[in-house]
């Protein structure tokens, strides 16, 4: 009825009228008078109903990871580097301790930074022996239950001991190797395992990790070409 009345006006008022009214004037083929004619000629050619492509996430941690031996940046010791996997897993472990309101980042939740960031080898080894995020986040919370609601985790939740030997363990079994390339998450998750009162190895354990696996990965790590 609306449309058959307006066929009847002259064409200016017709025009007015619908520039009033968006739905009915894009249903017409005219130009919203909200959105302006740039915008019509961007939706007339498809663009503007496409959604914003998704920027990348960039993890704003620095290029090294906490150390209880400070001395060996001021000796000027040639530390080898933190793979990028490594430092991101890292942060995504923080980020999963303030999720779940705990109040320090431990093995477990550095455990599962290997498993959310996904992409590194550790976490494919892990996944390859049905050791999953879902797991070990189940097992985490039974050791440790989920921090009250009203518990607002630090933006940083400071290292457990166990978890900054693991780190300190990581450089130190690279140093041993001299053989060049970055500390990778392999190294990450062989600390977690050989920290043996650490809840991380307490949950590896739980979930079928065992000494053999720990020796195969340790064996694999050894190779030049290994990327972690």
């Amino acid at each position: 009825m609306a449309s058959h009345a307006l066929s009847k006006l002259p064409p200016s008022t017709a025009h007015a009228r619908s520039a009033h009214r968006p739905g009915l004037a894009s249903s017409f083929g005219l130009p919203n008078a909200w959105l302006g004619a740039r915008d019509f000629s961007l939706r007339s050619a498809g663009l503007a109903c496409r959604p914003p492509r998704p920027r990348p996430i960039i993890a704003t941690v620095a290029f090294s990871l906490p150390t209880a031996k400070p001395e060996r940046v001021s000796s000027g010791e040639n530390v080898p580097r933190w793979s990028r996997r490594a430092i991101k897993s890292f942060a995504m472990g923080e980020l999963e301790a303030r999720k779940l309101k705990y109040p320090t980042t431990g093995t477990e939740a550095l455990l599962m930074g290997l498993l959310i960031e996904g992409t590194n080898s550790a976490a494919k080894l892990l996944r390859a022996n049905g050791i999953t995020l879902f797991k070990v986040r189940e097992e985490s919370m039974k050791l440790i239950p989920k921090g009250d609601m009203y518990f607002f985790s630090p933006e940083h939740p400071p290292l457990t001991e166990d978890c900054q030997r693991v780190l300190d363990w990581a450089v130190d079994h690279k140093l041993k190797s001299a053989d060049g390339g970055e500390i990778t998450t392999s190294h990450l998750l062989l600390g977690i395992w050989y920290e043996v009162d650490s809840l991380g190895h307490k949950i590896l354990a739980a979930l079928g990790f065992d000494d053999s696996k720990a020796k195969e990965l340790e064996s694999q790590i050894s190779k030049p070409e290994y990327e972690g």
